[in-house]
């Protein structure tokens, strides 16, 4: 696949990152190991509350962009919205750093906020409730994954301009259908990324049953938790496994690749859904500048 195809894939985004948008960024100068003083651009974090109705429940930490698809997301993710809840309004106060979710159905999360359970997410991802309740009795999908996707994905999504690419510090969450990327979120923490991509799929009436989600963070619990409740059967990242993390996968029947870096990965779980359809050998190596990037921000 050339550069022009590559391009062409990347502009047929939804959704992608801006790395031009200067709200998302800040530079700050430094000294470098020589001493030499050094310029360099980082990303964001501000406070955004949510609200569910007249509830508030958690304040999360956030480069700040698709608020109300943040908020969405989270209370799917966390059971507190259902999928077929009616949606009576979605209130964004960028002063105040607020979202209120309003909801037809009346809501009251007082003691399930009171069985949180901190994950190992970064900016503090919290999972409420029983956790086990999400996989048990679950019927993902049978859909398949060629490994010519899975290679034309890794091409395309490393190539996409993003403030991964530019600043660092920031986890990246992908939807894509076969080797087409649809949605690509971005965030400090790899749950905000990913519930922003729910919230998305929620709105805007996307289904997941043929989906592939792919994340640049490590896949934890929290990930096959979160991938399990909104349905999709695939799950890929660049970064490795936890042991818990694989062992819901298996039990969910998710499919779990991981470490995923130009003509390599592993599959850890649901390799029945992998058709080997191209030979690694004519895969090229990941770009030097992916790879230095990775090796300094991968989590």
């Amino acid at each position: 696949m050339g550069d022009h195809d590559i391009l062409v894939r990347a502009e047929r985004l939804r959704v992608r990152p801006n790395p031009a948008d200067q709200s998302l960024t800040v530079n700050l100068t430094g000294v470098d190991q020589t001493g030499a003083a050094v310029e360099t651009r980082v990303p964001v974090e501000k406070s955004l509350t949510l609200f569910l109705n007249g509830q508030e429940i958690v304040t999360a930490m956030t480069i700040g962009d698709y608020p109300e698809d943040l908020a969405v997301g989270y209370f799917l993710n966390q059971g507190m919205l259902r999928p077929d809840d009616t949606i009576t309004g979605i209130d964004y106060d960028d002063e105040l750093s607020v979202v209120v979710v309003r909801t037809a159905r009346k809501t009251n999360y007082e003691e399930k906020l009171r069985k949180k359970t901190q994950t190992s997410g970064c900016a503090q991802g919290t999972a409420f409730g029983d956790l086990m309740d999400v996989i048990e009795g679950i019927r993902l999908p049978q859909c398949e994954l060629r490994t010519s996707w899975l290679y034309r994905l890794t091409q395309t999504i490393n190539t996409i301009p993003s403030l991964y690419l530019e600043a660092g510090a920031i986890h990246g969450a992908i939807l894509c259908w076969q080797d087409e990327p649809m949605l690509y979120m971005e965030d400090v923490g790899r749950h905000n990324a990913v519930d922003k991509i729910a919230g998305y799929m929620y709105r805007h009436g996307i289904p997941a049953g043929d989906k592939i989600f792919y994340t640049t963070g490590r896949l934890t619990s929290e990930m096959i938790i979160k991938t399990v409740r909104m349905g999709i059967p695939i799950l890929v990242s660049r970064s490795g496994f936890t042991g818990w993390g694989v062992e819901l996968a298996r039990q969910a029947g998710l499919t779990l690749v991981g470490r995923v870096r130009g003509k390599r990965f592993v599959a850890l779980s649901g390799s029945e859904r992998i058709v080997f359809d191209q030979s690694p050998d004519f895969v090229p190596e990941e770009s030097m500048r992916h790879r230095r990037k990775a090796a300094g921000d991968d989590a």
